[in-house]
């Protein structure tokens, strides 16, 4: 076993980025700019969250798994609380000369970041090896990343006004669910490369 598996500080690491998740999560939800739009978007925030909390005891997952999840949580809150197009990102926007606030094209990103865990979860239950669990990881986060463009769309159609264009979030890019989709993608290769250079699977009981 890993060395580091031995220190109380890495064994306690899930729930304590988990606490540190739990303040910023009910910090960020009091008066969000459109409270319509900080529910929808934070459905998913709470049903990833409780599903690593009630699954916790049967499969722990490595401390850099859990540190990829939680980029996404803690991003994809800050943007249910602003509303993604309205997040205070204008310095990155000056600063590379952008024509729109790409906060949330990170934001989809790190939705790939998911990849890692998925395949790492896979070949350590040995469902398949890395090779397969590689091509999972991919095909599962473009799949997502799909799913969530249907599910903008229907939303912003069904709620409409402000709210519904909000939630969309393309601020006038007719190409944006695919570019959203090519940033989920992007994140899942990443962190797939990762894995390969990591391989979580033959040492499992690192933490």
């Amino acid at each position: 076993m890993h060395s580091s598996a031995k220190s109380p500080l890495a064994a306690r690491y899930p729930h304590i980025l988990a606490g540190i998740f739990a303040v910023f999560f009910v910090v960020l939800g009091i008066a969000p700019i459109d409270r319509d739009v900080w529910v929808a978007e934070v459905i998913p925030v709470v049903v990833v969250f409780a599903l690593l909390l009630v699954t916790y005891r049967d499969f722990r997952f490595s401390n850099l798994a859990y540190s990829l999840m939680a980029c996404w949580l803690f991003w994809h809150t800050v943007g249910g609380h602003y509303t993604f197009a309205h997040v205070p990102f204008g310095w990155v926007t000056d600063l590379f000369g952008f024509e729109r606030n790409h906060f949330d094209r990170i934001g989809h990103l790190s939705v790939g970041f998911y990849a890692y865990p998925l395949a790492e979860w896979v070949t350590r239950k040995r469902w398949c090896g890395p090779v397969l669990a590689s091509f999972l990881g991919v095909f599962f986060i473009m799949s997502i990343a799909c799913g969530y463009e249907i599910v903008e769309w229907w939303f912003a159609e069904v709620v409409g006004g402000g709210a519904g264009i909000e939630f969309l979030g393309s601020q006038g890019d007719v190409w944006d669910a695919q570019k959203d989709m090519l940033a989920d993608t992007l994140g899942a290769l990443f962190t797939i490369l990762l894995f390969w250079l990591i391989r979580p699977d033959r040492h499992p009981g690192r933490r």
